[in-house]
């Protein structure tokens, strides 16, 4: 049995919480557009796809349960975060900035590796659904966490969207380059300060 009455808020609370993935998707959205932004949500997605299957499988638990895999992985996404804040404040130094009608189409491929990079080697991402969906089941079958994590995923992409309005709203049609340059500081900034709280987290 699956209590989708207790599920969908608490999804819904977990999915709001800004986290990188929804500042990249942000970012993506005022500097490329939704469409284009849209490609980086489906990239998380996916990585979220891949984490509820290692749950379901039972592996979440295994993982969980190893400091040192978690430890690994969560020195990776320290690094990836680095180097995706140093990048973006890089970026934002340039005289001229990319509009959103210029992306080229290897950025908007490159929106997707990075959003699945980014949720793939986060460690809070595998320990939430590990100890989230179980919650929710009193079977706890795959089949049953397979059911809540789609379920999450479809949450994920309702507030995912939400974000991207919200960096539509920020990059207007005709978005200056000044703006563009403040919006690639601004999340190169957040990304460091992930980065760095990821990198203090003495729990992993």
């Amino acid at each position: 049995m699956v209590d989708w009455a207790g599920f969908f808020p608490a999804a819904v609370v977990v999915s709001l919480i800004p986290g990188a993935n929804q500042v990249l998707g942000l970012r993506n959205a005022a500097r490329y557009g939704v469409g284009a932004a849209l490609t980086g949500v489906v990239g998380r997605l996916v990585a979220f796809v891949v984490l509820v299957g290692l749950v379901a499988a039972g592996l979440g638990t295994l993982l969980a349960a190893s400091a040192e895999a978690l430890t690994i992985l969560k020195w990776i996404g320290v690094c990836y975060l680095v180097w995706l804040g140093l990048s973006s404040i890089l970026r934002a130094r340039r005289e001229i900035a990319q509009t959103t009608r210029e992306a080229p189409r290897k950025s908007v491929a490159a929106l997707a590796v990075n959003e699945f990079v980014v949720a793939i080697t986060n460690p809070k991402a595998l320990l939430l659904f590990a100890a989230l969906l179980p919650q929710f089941t009193t079977v706890g079958s795959p089949a049953a966490l397979a059911e809540l994590g789609a379920a999450y995923l479809a949450v994920e992409l309702v507030v995912g969207l939400g974000y991207l309005l919200v960096g539509r709203a920020i990059g207007a049609t005709g978005i200056r380059a000044k703006t563009q340059r403040k919006v690639d500081a601004g999340s190169g900034v957040c990304f460091l300060l992930l980065a760095g709280i990821l990198a203090a987290d003495a729990s992993l």
